[in-house]
């Protein structure tokens, strides 16, 4: 299964709380990417978001519309995010939605990761063309 390497720059973040209340804070948030390495091309992203009151407790979901191109092959995919953190400790992955491909891209599917290093955010993302 080939991989793809690379990272991203969050060129937009749009937040929208709407349900802040004890406990934790719901908002919308959308967001604009523009992505480098093995995926070059932008994305646009709608999240909601939760934020816990304890120090660092966190999480997310969502779906992203990526456009460009892996590994030189051309088109768009769709992928769904999920994300928690808690106490340092942090977890974010992305499923490839099954048959949202298209172009050079259809019949993709997969999967990955994300690191947020600090601000600095990079990704792999496992895939197969078929």
């Amino acid at each position: 299964m080939p991989r793809a390497t690379g990272t991203f720059t969050i060129d937009g973040w749009e937040p929208q709380p709407y349900d802040e209340r004890e406990g934790a804070t719901l908002t919308r948030v959308h967001v604009t990417k523009t992505f480098h390495g093995d995926l070059e091309g932008a994305s646009t992203t709608d999240i909601i978001t939760a934020v816990g009151q304890a120090e660092d407790s966190a999480a997310y979901a969502g779906f992203e519309r990526f456009t460009g191109t892996v590994h030189g092959r051309e088109g768009t995919f769709v992928l769904h995010h999920t994300a928690t953190s808690h106490a340092g400790e942090s977890s974010l992955s992305w499923t490839i939605l099954p048959a949202s491909g298209t172009g050079e891209l259809t019949g993709i599917r997969g999967g990955g990761q994300i690191v947020n290093d600090e601000g600095h955010h990079s990704f792999h993302l496992d895939y197969e063309l078929g």
